[in-house]
């Protein structure tokens, strides 16, 4: 008989990953050998456990899915990433696999699907929910986004290179001479033009058009 399959569960909700656990676990094929509370929690224990595949949830605290798989497979790229989250809408579907996912599917899939999309993902085959597949076919044929980073003048580039590379305000302020609180301003201004939430989707929007 083959090893089992290794499994790693990520999600910020204790009763998904006990319920995920519960299920899998009644799998003679397949070992769940950790479980982690957010996308930090999952950078920091997947050297230890390096799981063949990990079940990854996309809306959650400290990193979110997306970034959390994005450092997963630059770092292990043995590590498969199979997303699974209430979610297919928007922008999250295309970033899930431009980060790296190999699959994307939603909470409600059945066990069997499940189970399937888990093997398939060993083998580096893509599983995608129905509604997953409807928002990349979407946005390949919606018309391009703009490049939003052209609207950036040259000193919030720098501060965005610096955000991209994990600085803290008080580290940009030091490395630009600047107060924190200009810094904050920049940060403020840098989001708004790029259109999203966070420093985190600010730097992966940044390292997405080459700015690193």
């Amino acid at each position: 008989m083959s090893k089992p399959v290794k499994v790693m569960i990520v999600d910020d909700h204790a009763i998904v990953r006990e319920g995920l656990t519960m299920l899998l676990s009644e799998e003679e094929d397949i070992e769940v050998v950790g479980e982690a509370r957010h996308g930090a929690d999952a950078v920091a224990r997947v050297a230890n456990l390096l799981p063949d595949v990990i079940l990854m949830d996309l809306v959650m605290p400290e990193m979110d899915g997306i970034a959390a798989t994005t450092v997963i497979r630059e770092k292990y790229p043995q590590c498969q990433v199979l997303v699974l989250t209430s979610f297919a809408e928007d922008q999250r579907v295309p970033d899930a696999i431009q980060a790296g996912a190999v699959g994307y599917l939603l909470k409600d899939v059945l066990k069997a699907d499940l189970l399937r999309a888990i093997h398939a993902a060993t083998r580096g085959e893509p599983t995608l929910h129905p509604e997953a597949q409807r928002q990349l076919m979407q946005q390949m044929v919606a018309p391009a986004a703009p490049n939003l980073i052209k609207t950036l003048t040259g000193r919030e580039m720098d501060v965005l290179r610096l955000i991209a590379n994990g600085h803290s305000n008080k580290e940009i302020a030091g490395t630009l001479h600047l107060t924190e609180g200009t810094v904050k301003g920049y940060v403020s201004t840098i989001l708004g033009k790029l259109q999203v939430a966070d420093r985190t989707q600010a730097a992966l929007y940044a390292v997405k058009n080459g700015i690193e």
